[in-house]
């Protein structure tokens, strides 16, 4: 890529993060090329669909993933306590751009999204966690069952605009269905 049409790409990623934060995942491309200083041809050839950008714009955010999953790995303490840090760190990932966990929620298992890639990152992440607690869970927990899970409750609080002490004790739900209980020495809340 000549380097012009590079700082085009590369400003166009780092305009469209900024929109995203502000707008969310469906605001205008119009928009961002407009405040990228390009044409909107320009941001069509470096990303023909929408999903295409969103993607690029997610490319540092799957460092901040496995770093998660590392602090997550971690953690001591119970097994509940650790799962709900983990949950509340995966909320605020999915999170962090408006409209962010509903996108990566239900892209979760589509080969055909463009986003695929991420979704895996955030599988495997919680897959990683997952099996290191896995003494402690209940039969069948499923890796992509309990993203879609936490991701619900992602979406509920990216869209009621929730904070995190309205968030925490449905995710203590989340984790208290995943957990066997008797193995994990939890007591469910109320």
């Amino acid at each position: 890529m000549r380097a012009d049409a590079q700082r085009n790409r590369d400003r166009i990623v780092e305009v469209a993060r900024e929109v995203f934060r502000e707008q969310g995942y469906d605001a205008s491309l119009d928009e961002i090329a407009r405040r990228a200083e390009v044409g909107p041809g320009t941001l069509y050839r470096h990303f023909p669909r929408r999903e295409n950008l969103v993607d690029a714009v997610m490319q540092a955010w799957v460092d901040r993933v496995d770093a998660a999953a590392d602090v997550a790995l971690s953690r001591t303490g119970p097994p509940r306590e650790r799962l709900l840090a983990w949950f509340e760190d995966y909320v605020g990932l999915i999170t962090l751009h408006r409209g962010g966990a509903v996108k990566l929620t239900s892209a979760l298992g589509d080969e055909t999204s463009p986003i695929r890639t991420k979704c895996r990152v955030l599988t495997s992440a919680m897959g990683r966690v997952l099996d290191s607690e896995r003494p402690a869970l209940r039969e069948g927990v499923d890796d992509v069952q309990v993203c879609r899970l936490v991701g619900g409750v992602a979406t509920v609080a990216d869209s009621g605009g929730l904070a995190a002490d309205q968030v925490r004790p449905m995710l203590g739900v989340v984790v208290d269905g995943v957990l066997a209980l008797e193995r994990a020495g939890a007591v469910p809340t109320p």
